[in-house]
C-alpha cells in the first residue's frame, strides 16, 4: 500500500516525534513520584543516557516505544511497507544499541529495567506499575538488608539488667 502522504508531509509528521518527555516515560515518571522514589533524568555520563535514574537503588529505567525499539510480538510494531530497507536497517541498529547500552550498564553495576509502551496501555498499565513497584521494593530491601555491627552472645542466660 503507498503512503498516503508526501515525502515532505512525511518528513515533518515524523521530525515533530519527541524522543523525551514521551506520554509513556510520563506516566513512569508521575507513578514513581507519587510512591516517593526520587530520581535523575537522561543522565548524560551513563550509557544509552536512560529516561529514569535511581542513584540509591543503583537503577535505570528505560520507557521505550514499541515501534522505535522494535518491540516484538506487538501490535505497536509493524515495519512500514515504504522505504521497508531503511526502516528495518534503523529498528535493528536501535535493537543492538539498547541491548549493548543495557549490558555496558550492568557491567558497572547498574539494574536495568525496560518498560515497553506496551504495558502502559489503560488495560494492562497497573498490573506493569505494581511489578515494576515489586521489583525496585526488592531491590531497596536488599539495599538496607547490612550485616549488624554488633552480635548477641550465645549464652541464653545473659541479659541486660542486673542479677
Amino acid at each position: 500500500m503507498p503512503d498516503h502522504m508526501t515525502p515532505e508531509q512525511r518528513h515533518r509528521c515524523m521530525s515533530r516525534i519527541r524522543g523525551k518527555d514521551t506520554k509513556p516515560e510520563m506516566l513512569v515518571r508521575r507513578w514513581l513520584w507519587s510512591q516517593g522514589y526520587r530520581y535523575r533524568l537522561h543522565v548524560k555520563s551513563l550509557p544509552g543516557r536512560p529516561d529514569v535514574v535511581l542513584r540509591k537503588l543503583r537503577t535505570v529505567i528505560f520507557v521505550n516505544g514499541c515501534f522505535w525499539h522494535g518491540h516484538e510480538s506487538c501490535r505497536g510494531f509493524r515495519l512500514p511497507e515504504t522505504n521497508e530497507e531503511f526502516w528495518r536497517s534503523k529498528i535493528d541498529a536501535n535493537r543492538r544499541r539498547d541491548a549493548r547500552n543495557a549490558t555496558l550498564l550492568r557491567r558497572m553495576g547498574w539494574h536495568v529495567f525496560t518498560v515497553w509502551e506496551c504495558q502502559l496501555t489503560p488495560d494492562s498499565r497497573r498490573h506493569t506499575l505494581l511489578s515494576l513497584s515489586r521489583r525496585l521494593s526488592a531491590l531497596l530491601l536488599a539495599s538496607c538488608a547490612r550485616p549488624t555491627r554488633y552480635s548477641l552472645p550465645d549464652d541464653e542466660t545473659a541479659c541486660a539488667a542486673e542479677p
